[in-house]
């Protein structure tokens, strides 16, 4: 995807402000992973009815929450940061009374599509995603909790 659109994205989702109204919402979690007091990844969930057509017409297990971000930067990839994320936010979820937990990943991050269905969430859907000036096709994936 063009450095515009991901820089567009980052500019209107991802700046202080939005993380302070994220960390503000009582109808989010963030979760911040760090090795020695140094941020290497981050996860957000967001509970209840999905906003999208396309993941309401899909997701089976409600109520819900979304996987709506998780990040881990490249340096600490491998080394098992995403997976204690996703065991923490499936955790939340649980303790808020989801039954399941849905995503939407890119149709070409076959990497990431790997560790959603090793970790347990099937591909149920796609869904479309705006970035910038285009739209990206996603896979979407659930987790019954």
């Amino acid at each position: 995807m063009p450095a515009a659109d991901v820089d567009a994205f980052v500019a209107e989702h991802l700046t202080a402000q939005r993380f302070e109204q994220y960390l503000a919402d009582p109808g989010r979690a963030v979760l911040l992973a760090e090795d020695d007091g140094v941020a290497v990844g981050y996860a957000m969930l967001v509970h209840g009815e999905p906003y999208d057509d396309a993941v309401r017409a899909v997701v089976r297990h409600r109520p819900t929450t979304e996987l709506s971000k998780i990040y881990v930067l490249p340096n600490a990839h491998g080394g098992g940061v995403a997976r204690e994320l996703l065991t923490a936010a499936v955790d939340i979820a649980r303790e808020i009374g989801a039954a399941g937990m849905w995503l939407g990943t890119n149709q070409v991050n076959v990497r990431a599509q790997r560790f959603y269905e090793k970790t347990g969430f099937e591909r149920i859907g796609t869904k479309r995603f705006h970035v910038g000036d285009r739209w990206e096709d996603d896979f979407v994936y659930e987790l019954v909790l």
